[in-house]
């Protein structure tokens, strides 16, 4: 176990680097690629790439916005395309962000043929896609092929170009390695004002990245099925009470529940905006200003509908002793995740509120596309 944090960190500093808008090394098996954030693209980021691999630097998208950009026909994978034919850095923005500030002008049309198709989808590029999910940006990016030649000192080249290097078996098993090293690493009774007995337990991983919580509510006894609820954090519902969603309603409502219920447990998951981030929920929500529903936002986006894991869920309940549940949700998906890691679900609960005149689309969107059980 004392080894599990070489393989996290790596990633947790190429995540850092893509956020900043700097370029990474990415080293898959018998192939290298440089990797720059295409919502970031600029014209002598594009050169630099090309300067350095003495190639032209490609368009990488999911297959999803690839598709709906209309380049593709199965919305799977991830597709790569040359940057030929004066494809700029603003084009390479606008394909990549359809929220951007050029969203209202047309994006260029683009030649199916520039696409190669021994790149879909790849191994590298799909890892490529991941990383830039975990660092919540825009699945999107502008890479370059390492040359050949440069492999075998390729760590000791990026170093003299300041480059970080990062494996991609790393980024591949970064998300099942972060659950699995989740400790309990700090508690405290919090009071609030529908509960007294509150005791609020924070899980880290061993990579020191992001915070799940437990809001562990009176004393459930669990030799029983407690009751428990998976609430995904949403700063504008939680926090602001925002209209667009029921997650505040949700997130106060199961409080109330628990507390009647003589005690249970919410876990609060650091996964915000079904798992895309807060700036993506932002980008979607613009999207879905001009008519889109939830999932198509996000697939405008280049998301899949719902990016959400529940494995951490999983890992807390059991280290909070937990291994059967009473499970609050509208939602089957997190039934089956829970049951997936050898959760035992005993009861689907309802958890529904009414609408109002800024959610009703998102509700009957979730209940007709994404089989919620209202």
């Amino acid at each position: 176990m004392q080894q599990l944090p070489q393989t996290l960190q790596p990633v947790e500093r190429a995540i850092s680097d893509l956020r900043r808008g700097a370029t990474i090394v990415l080293r898959g098996v018998n192939q290298a690629l440089l990797v720059h954030p295409a919502e970031g693209a600029s014209a002598s980021q594009l050169a630099r790439l090309s300067g350095l691999t003495k190639s032209s630097p490609s368009l990488l998208l999911t297959g999803r916005r690839a598709a709906i950009l209309g380049l593709i026909e199965k919305p799977d994978g991830a597709v790569r395309m040359t940057l030929a034919d004066g494809i700029t850095a603003k084009t390479v923005r606008m394909m990549a962000d359809p929220a951007g500030p050029q969203s209202d002008e047309q994006v260029p049309a683009i030649s199916i043929s520039q696409i190669d198709p021994t790149t879909r989808p790849g191994a590298s590029e799909t890892g490529a896609i991941e990383l830039l999910k975990l660092a919540g940006l825009l699945p999107a990016a502008v890479v370059a092929t390492v040359p050949d030649e440069r492999l075998e000192y390729l760590s000791a080249w990026a170093e003299t170009q300041a480059l970080l290097t990062v494996e991609l078996e790393h980024v591949r098993n970064y998300q099942e390695i972060e659950a699995r090293t989740l400790q309990r690493v700090g508690a405290a009774r919090v009071p609030l004002g529908e509960a007294d007995d509150v005791k609020i337990v924070a899980f880290r991983p061993s990579d020191g990245g992001r915070e799940h919580l437990a809001i562990v509510i009176g004393a459930p006894n669990t030799s029983a099925p407690v009751l428990v609820r998976l609430h995904s954090e949403c700063f504008t519902g939680d926090l602001l009470g925002s209209l667009r969603c029921d997650c505040g309603d949700q997130l106060r409502g199961a409080i109330a529940e628990i507390v009647k219920a003589g005690g249970g447990i919410m876990l609060y998951l650091a996964q915000e905006g079904r798992g895309i981030g807060l700036v993506n929920k932002l980008r979607a929500y613009t999207l879905q200003d001009q008519g889109l529903d939830t999932i198509d936002a996000n697939e405008q986006l280049g998301f899949e509908a719902d990016e959400r894991l529940y494995r951490p869920a999983a890992e807390m309940l059991r280290k909070l002793g937990v291994s059967s549940v009473r499970l609050m949700t509208n939602n089957p998906d997190k039934v089956a995740a829970l049951e997936e890691w050898q959760i035992d679900v005993v009861e689907r609960v309802t958890h529904a509120f009414p609408s109002n005149q800024h959610n009703e689309f998102y509700l009957a969107t979730k209940q007709s596309r994404s089989g919620h059980l209202f």
